[in-house]
């Protein structure tokens, strides 16, 4: 099965093959949630969360406690989330 085909269980080993510009931001979203719960894998929660908030810009400013409101969302994937945020916050203030 070639790149072209190739189908991931997960977004990582997509941004692993083909750089993180492949990803969509709900496989980038997943990466951060990293697992799901049963019937509701990653990558369901991330397009939840975007739908809900409209765009990473309409996260970026969410109070923590509205994260919790989404299934499968625990308080480390939301600590993992608001870091990952604080992270492009301090690189958008150093450019």
């Amino acid at each position: 099965m070639n790149s072209a085909t190739q189908t991931w269980r997960h977004p990582g080993g997509k941004l692993r093959e083909l750089g993180p510009e492949s990803l969509s931001d709900s496989e980038l979203l997943a990466i951060l949630i990293s697992s799901g719960i049963k019937g509701r894998p990653a990558e369901k929660i991330a397009e939840e969360i975007l739908a809900n908030f409209g765009s990473f810009k309409g996260m970026a400013n969410q109070p923590l406690e509205k994260f919790s409101a989404f299934k499968g969302i625990s308080n480390v994937k939301t600590i993992r989330i608001a870091a990952a945020f604080e992270i492009a916050r301090r690189l958008s203030k150093e450019g």
